[in-house]
């Protein structure tokens, strides 16, 4: 059974990369009960603190700590070289102390991004990064166009274009081959004129609108209902038509932006459907969470909410957007707090559903044994967090407060090979 780690703990991890090897003695030995003690070896290798040299007598004149006249300055004896398994034993680094755990990235996770609302271990937090890696699919030349993902985006009308746009070619930047966007017909040639990668469907307010979404839904590994879509009735009418049809399909459903409000009038829509994944921000939440269960949020205690709210809505995946991100089965909460930036600006919510249907639907095809058992939605939600955090973080660092959802999108594909494929 793997040993756990604690917050005392956690901090004797962090002092093997910035106190050394007497400071990891007394970490260890403060640590408390229930701590993953750190390598034997770093810790036997500690040498005991050397004895200061005699202060000087009284009157004696000369730097602190002088030796009276008459008397030799002992030597400290010459620290022999280590060599062969001695200096295996040398104090442990916190990229060594990582590797000794068979987790070369388990710094950078512990530290910047992951949690679990329930007892830490060191299989959970090495493996949460290897798991969203274990369900990217390879490239190879043997692949035809469309394996690697088709998406649906369900949304767009004349006051916005932007989101679906957003969420559309993030899907593509992130390694789906094919993105779709199902708008209106005066929102079609706007985001045409974004970019000649979309495959663009003026569909969403004609009359048969869900008989013509339908047709393609074959053909469509996931989609993402919400960005852009408003609050018209008809629009919310026909997403409705979408979702159920959706729903026989099979189909892994991404539900953002209006789409939620649309959830929160009619809860039974999407209730119970497990392969389905909400992405509120507070707002959203709070709508949602009072829709559900009759009650205002519990704002001290967000964890407990999102496991409430999911269960409540039939152990679907939630994905609570904030400072940081609370993600729920139902059954455990995933705490992503990857570095991102203190920009706000629109958009970044529609990166996180785009990105979030490619990798639902690699994590849905990949299997257990590549998830490990785990929720495979989990593990896509907190690739897609991760992935959307390092972009802003990427972004911001270049353009500071004039960044933009633009600015992030171009750094999805560095940002994606840096966190998942090196």
């Amino acid at each position: 059974m793997p040993a756990t780690i604690n917050a005392k703990s956690l901090g004797v991890f962090k002092s093997c990369q910035l106190n050394g090897p007497r400071r990891q003695l007394q970490s260890a030995a403060t640590a408390g009960p229930g701590a993953r003690a750190l390598p034997s070896r770093a810790l036997t290798h500690s040498l005991p603190r050397q004895p200061r040299p005699p202060v000087a007598a009284p009157g004696a004149r000369g730097r602190r700590g002088a030796v009276p006249e008459g008397r030799a300055r002992p030597r400290s004896p010459a620290r022999p070289r280590r060599r062969g398994a001695e200096a295996e034993a040398a104090p442990m680094s916190c990229a060594r102390w990582a590797a000794a755990v068979r987790s070369p990235a388990l710094c950078r996770v512990i530290e910047r991004s992951f949690s679990l609302h329930r007892t830490h271990t060191l299989k959970d937090m090495e493996n949460i990064f290897q798991l969203v890696r274990n369900v990217i699919p390879p490239l190879t030349g043997k692949k035809h166009k469309g394996q690697d993902g088709r998406i649906g985006i369900v949304g767009g009308c004349r006051e916005y274009t932007g989101a679906p746009y957003f969420a559309a070619i993030t899907a593509l930047k992130v390694g789906a081959d094919l993105s779709h966007v199902f708008c209106t017909k005066d929102a079609a040639s706007v985001i045409k004129s974004y970019s000649p990668e979309l495959i663009v469907h003026p569909v969403l307010d004609s009359p048969n609108a869900v008989h013509e979404v339908e047709k393609w839904l074959p053909r469509l590994h996931s989609v993402v209902i919400g960005p852009g879509l408003g609050r018209d009735e008809v629009l919310l009418e026909n997403a409705k038509g979408i979702i159920e049809k959706s729903k026989v399909k099979g189909i892994p459903i991404i539900i953002d932006a209006d789409g939620l409000w649309l959830i929160s009038q009619q809860p039974s829509l999407i209730q119970g459907y497990q392969r389905a994944i909400l992405t509120p921000n507070y707002m959203e939440f709070s709508r949602l969470y009072e829709a559900m269960l009759r009650d205002p949020v519990d704002s001290s205690d967000h964890h407990g909410c999102v496991l409430r709210l999911s269960q409540a809505m039939g152990n679907l995946t939630v994905v609570q957007k904030g400072e940081r991100d609370l993600i729920s089965d139902g059954e455990k909460v995933l705490v992503c707090s990857h570095e991102g930036s203190s920009r706000r600006c629109g958009g970044q919510g529609d990166l996180l559903s785009g990105s979030l249907g490619v990798l639902a639907h690699w994590a849905f095809v990949a299997g257990a044994e590549k998830t490990n058992g785990q929720n495979p939605f989990l593990v896509a939600a907190f690739g897609a967090c991760s992935l959307t955090r390092q972009s802003n973080h990427q972004a911001f660092q270049k353009f500071g407060r004039s960044m933009t959802a633009s600015d992030m999108v171009s750094e999805v594909g560095t940002a994606f090979n840096k966190l998942f494929e090196t």
